[in-house]
């Protein structure tokens, strides 16, 4: 039974996980904007707001949209390799406000940046807030019903659709990328608002005073909280157990554990994320087979079905757990779709953008499931004495293919490049 508290607290979990990622949505599906713009090419511009009757060459840049992904996930990598071992011992309402300055920092750095070198700090920028915000709600998730991860799973992907849906749709109506990136600044003030006003605090998650000595949690705190509160008599209003207190050799040793369910993880956002940023880019159509759509606009609405997909089936998980052995047929599906998009990219043999497009929407489901079945599997399957670290530190396997598809898609981006184009 859900009461009024669960409530608020589920809603504000779909909340955060919306406003974490959507800075980093926003910058994926601005890349070819940003790189454009600072090229002097800008692509909502009037000579690239129709679309072309013939095409025989693949409109290639200097720098592939891989450039903007890297920067936008190898930050996060970082974030989510290192920050597990120690980020422990800082609040959460530290790390929340942190989330909050990274993420109002981007949009202002990339807004108002006059080089690809400045563009690139805010995606990081992003990357960083994004990184940092997962690792600390997928934990604190453990405070909580287990509700709290299918919405937090929901949020992440509404800020998918709703970010790449806004970002095109207002370009598409004649806003300049960086008075469009202007606009979404209130993200970050919704964010702050989930987390210091809508969402309720237990006893077992350390609250600071503004005096220094308490900005560092204490050792053994989850356990003192729960003695406290046996010794008074009282019923803490959570399923969590206190945490095991790690060290840095057990919290390696925890990751082995995992890897079942990392490593498919990782397969499938290492295809998922060549698919994104380093092939679809590479996929266009003339207005006949294109809908009449300009490329630039092309490349937007794939970002946008690709989050429809990733938002369905992140939300799905309250209506379909996945079998285990289904989520281990994941990463050999994506892997397929990856091959068809590549030698799309190469041949163009596709008759209709409509197939592309439902296929990205397959791609997101795919996507999509696995990080939701992960971490629900993860949160219901782990000791409940180290599930807090075990879903923060499971993070790494998403991360990881999300950069591994960044390192391998540039060179891929650059080869398809010096191939002669099929012409449509």
């Amino acid at each position: 039974m859900v009461n009024w508290t669960n409530f608020r607290d589920i809603l504000a979990f779909w909340l955060l996980g919306l406003c974490n990622n959507y800075g980093y949505v926003i910058m994926l599906s601005a890349a070819e904007d940003i790189l454009d713009d600072q090229k002097g090419t800008n692509s909502s511009s009037t000579n690239s707001s129709t679309c072309e009757t013939h095409l025989d060459s693949r409109h290639c840049q200097s720098i592939s949209t891989g450039a903007v992904l890297l920067a936008d996930n190898l930050p996060a990598l970082v974030v989510q390799t290192t920050f597990p071992f120690f980020m422990h011992r800082f609040p959460f309402g530290f790390r929340a406000f942190l989330v909050f300055l990274l993420q109002a920092s981007s949009y202002f750095v990339v807004a108002y940046s006059k080089n690809i070198a400045m563009s690139l700090a805010g995606v990081c920028m992003a990357s960083l807030g994004q990184g940092i915000g997962e690792i600390t709600f997928l934990a604190m998730a453990a405070h909580y019903i287990p509700e709290t991860i299918a919405s937090w799973s929901s949020g992440t992907g509404g800020a998918g659709l709703i970010g790449s849906f806004s970002y095109a749709f207002i370009t598409q109506a004649g806003l300049s990328p960086s008075n469009t990136l202007l606009v979404q600044l209130f993200i970050p003030v919704v964010f702050a608002g989930a987390y210091f006003f809508l969402l309720t605090i237990p006893p077992t998650v350390y609250s600071p005073t503004i005096h220094p000595s308490t900005w560092i949690i204490p050792k053994n705190y989850d356990k003192d909280v729960f003695e406290a509160a046996e010794a008074r008599g009282d019923v803490l209003n959570t399923k969590k157990v206190p945490q095991r207190e790690l060290g840095p050799l057990e919290r390696i040793k925890l990751i082995g554990p995992l890897l079942y369910l990392m490593v498919p993880l990782a397969t499938v956002y290492t295809a998922e994320y060549m698919i994104n940023q380093g092939l679809t880019e590479l996929i266009i159509f003339n207005c006949s087979q294109g809908l009449s759509l300009p490329l630039s606009s092309q490349y937007r609405w794939y970002q946008v079905l690709y989050q429809l997909g990733v938002f369905i089936s992140r939300s799905s998980v309250k209506f379909f757990e996945m079998p285990l052995w289904l989520i281990w047929c994941l990463p050999i599906l994506q892997c397929v779709n990856m091959i068809f998009f590549f030698f799309e990219a190469v041949y163009w043999f596709t008759p209709t953008i409509i197939i592309i497009f439902v296929l990205i929407v397959f791609e997101g489901l795919l996507g999509g499931s696995a990080y939701v079945n992960t971490y629900n599997k993860i949160h219901k399957k782990v000791n409940p004495d180290v599930r807090e670290y075990s879903l923060s530190a499971a993070s790494m396997g998403n991360s990881l293919g999300t950069n591994i598809a960044a390192f391998l898609s540039i060179p891929l981006y650059n080869w398809v490049c010096t191939m002669k184009a099929p012409g449509r």
